[in-house]
């Protein structure tokens, strides 16, 4: 019988001629042979002659082609996580690139390349499993066909190595065979495909009241619109958010698996029904929840002022990429709870009104509402559809003025957007599963369904986000121990400060994963999660986070999205050798390039001056008008660097954005008006400036 699931061991053989992978535990199973320097794909009944064994594998990451040089990727070391319902899940903490020749010379290109995806594949926290499918929820599983391969199984936005492992999918599936034609399936390369998924992973055997159980949290990124904070805003053509996570809270009671014992409940729950007795069966009940970028058309551009230019389009010209979001959202989750927590006043009304009028023109006769109190005018603000004419009149828009209502740390006031929830998240349900009677494919027997999903989000869908998250998933996690009679009526889960603690912390952990993978720090008020409390030493941290963000935003997150781009196939690397045109090189003119140097050294001088001491007969005026000539000049740079902000931005250099094009051509335009330097960029950086813009446009014709 042919294996569904990945091969848990795999040997490297490596010749001059080909890269063969063999799996030690399944000696019957055909040898995959990838053909050197084409990289065309082949199996091979039993082992391949010639081929020298070189290492272990823990699994194939994917392939990937470069400028030069197409590249196996592996994973060379795989950290155990814990078990899930039985199967080990596992981190992705190391990788090696397997060259298909052997280059002789080094393309600056090329290293580049390299080194990004390597810095990517080492700081992403990417996770993995043989025999269970991590990209999918619970709900989504135990709907799926048991039947078919593991990496047919996963949901295609969460599979986030799927590009580069395009070339093994492509074959397997029949799509091309090594040379390139079409050709039949190949089964035998099922068990090579493994799908990985970034995000945050976290397993806990622990109790509550005394009652063993299993806590799990699952976030998953989407690997489509996935980038950096403020170059990956809003949403795109095909109705993909930036920044879009979904988030599964699960409780696995009488985990087999586990080695706490197991728990017969005095009460059941049948069809989401308390009633009955389910003995010591396994039951996995999980919740639910989707962060995502304000669907619109709408970016925020970098200046290097700490607070960026905030660009909305029109509505209408987002509303067909919004009905794609919305299709998708609500034949995956039901009814959409949209819980918006950006600021009402200030640059953050345009995007909540944007946002506000974006429902209004989906949902078929809106009905609003909108409640006030002695702090904000707008403390909540509904729009819904009056009744449910069409799909869209499954969203419901839920705006709360968590900025006001929270401010000078009351932090408590958060329950009132809970109590605007609760109807629809006890109408909405959440999944709970039993294991089916000797069923050797372990599917679950479903007892319970989410039909509704709150999805949440602030401007970054980060800091805000995270403390509503974590309200809501709390207070469904107490109803499903009342449900089960974990918990008596009037019980809550944050009664057991022992789970309580534990549960604060890894929801605190979740934030910061995701945070970082998007702004480049952890989370802000985490402190609030943690401890439930906002403290100064939080006020601090956040302070500090809020520092290196800026710092990140603007100077390094234009590598980090280049990594993205490629590994994630958004831009694809010119493989012309007629092509020498440095994609990395820096093109602003030299000048533009050695203003912040003249600005360090202006520093320089001025310190040594300010600590240089001089005799009693000596003449310090010559000293001073020294220090005073290379205070104007660093001055002057200072500000010139402020006002031309966007020229020292460390923009992306593959896909830029069509704004950064545009933003920098504008800046560039007013230097050269510049009554100090505009005539010598002019004169010796003739054509300069354009050619970088054309440069920056290279990325996007390569992907057309």
């Amino acid at each position: 019988m042919r294996s569904l699931i990945p091969f848990r061991d795999i040997n490297v053989h490596a010749s001059a001629s080909p890269y063969a992978f063999t799996s030690p535990s399944s000696p019957s199973a055909p040898t995959l042979v990838v053909e050197r320097p084409s990289g065309d794909l082949r199996l091979n009944d039993g082992a391949l002659l010639g081929a020298k064994r070189v290492s272990s594998i823990a699994g194939i990451l994917g392939m990937i082609k470069l400028r030069l040089d197409k590249y196996i990727i592996v994973i060379t070391k795989a950290q155990p996580m814990g078990r899930l319902k039985g199967h080990m899940v596992y981190k992705v903490i190391s990788t090696e690139f397997l060259p298909l020749r052997e280059r002789a010379l080094h393309d600056p290109d090329e290293d580049t390349y390299l080194h990004l995806l390597k810095t990517l594949l080492k700081t992403g926290p990417m996770y993995f499993s043989y025999s269970f499918d991590i990209t999918n929820s619970f709900q989504r599983q135990a709907q799926s066909d048991p039947s078919l391969p593991l990496w047919k199984r996963a949901d295609d936005r969460f599979f986030w190595n799927k590009f580069v492992q395009s070339d093994l999918i492509d074959f397997a599936s029949g799509a091309a065979s090594g040379s390139g034609l079409r050709g039949g399936q190949q089964v035998g390369a099922d068990p090579f495909i493994l799908p990985v998924m970034f995000g945050m992973l976290r397993i806990t055997q622990t109790r509550i009241k005394a009652t063993p159980l299993t806590f799990t949290l699952i976030t998953r990124r989407s690997r489509h619109r996935a980038g950096t904070r403020y170059l990956v805003r809003g949403i795109d053509d095909q109705g993909h958010v930036a920044n879009f996570n979904e988030t599964e809270q699960i409780v696995i009671l009488n985990d087999e698996t586990g080695d706490l014992g197991g728990f017969a409940g005095g009460r059941g729950m049948q069809n989401g029904k308390v009633g009955g007795n389910e003995g010591y069966d396994t039951q996995i009940m999980s919740y639910v929840q989707t962060r995502g970028s304000v669907p619109v058309f709408w970016a925020e551009i970098n200046t290097l002022h700490y607070t960026p230019k905030l660009h909305v389009r029109g509505v209408e010209s987002a509303v067909e990429a919004a009905r794609q979001h919305f299709d998708e959202q609500i034949k995956l989750y039901g009814d959409n709870y949209l819980v918006n927590l950006v600021n009402q006043k200030g640059r953050e009304d345009r995007v909540k009104n944007a946002y506000e009028k974006m429902v209004r023109i989906l949902v078929s006769d809106p009905n609003e509402a909108t409640q006030a109190d002695y702090v904000t005018d707008e403390k909540i603000h509904i729009v819904e559809a009056s009744q449910k004419n069409q799909r869209y009149d499954r969203l419901h828009y839920v705006y709360f003025d968590f900025h006001n209502e929270t401010k000078g740390l009351q932090w408590h006031r958060a329950q009132l957007l809970l109590d605007q929830l609760r109807p629809g998240l006890l109408q909405g349900q959440y999944f709970r599963g039993m294991d089916m009677p000797a069923d050797a494919q372990g599917r679950l027997e479903i007892r319970n369904q989410q039909t509704a999903v709150v999805r949440t989000n602030c401007m970054d869908c980060l800091d805000r986000t995270n403390v509503v998250q974590t309200m809501i998933a709390r207070w469904t996690l107490t109803r499903q121990l009342i449900d089960v009679g974990v918990l008596k009526p009037g019980e809550s889960a944050d009664d057991d400060k022992a789970f309580e603690n534990l549960y604060r912390n890894i929801w605190a952990d979740n934030a910061d994963v995701v945070s970082k993978s998007y702004s480049g720090t952890g989370a802000l008020k985490t402190d609030f999660t943690r401890t439930g409390q906002r403290t100064k030493a939080g006020a601090l941290q956040d302070l500090n986070n809020s520092i290196t963000r800026y710092v990140k935003n603007n100077f390094g997150d234009g590598p980090r999205q280049d990594a993205f781009e490629i590994f994630l196939g958004t831009y694809l690397p010119s493989t012309s050798i007629t092509n020498t045109n440095l994609v990395f090189r820096d093109r602003r003119p030299i000048l533009i390039q050695a203003i912040p140097y003249l600005l360090a050294a202006s520093f320089f001088f001025v310190m040594i001056t300010s600590m240089t001491r001089t005799g009693p007969e000596t003449t310090i005026w010559p000293l001073r008008v020294f220090a005073l000539l290379w205070m104007v000049i660093g001055s002057w740079c200072a500000n010139f660097i402020w006002t031309h902000g966007m020229l020292y931005v460390n923009w992306p250099k593959l896909n830029t954005p069509r704004w950064a094009q545009e933003g920098y051509q504008d800046t560039m335009g007013s230097v050269m008006h510049d009554k100090v330097i505009g005539k010598f960029v002019l004169g010796h950086e003739r054509g300069s400036s354009v050619g970088r813009v054309g440069h920056m446009e290279e990325g996007k014709k390569r992907i057309q």
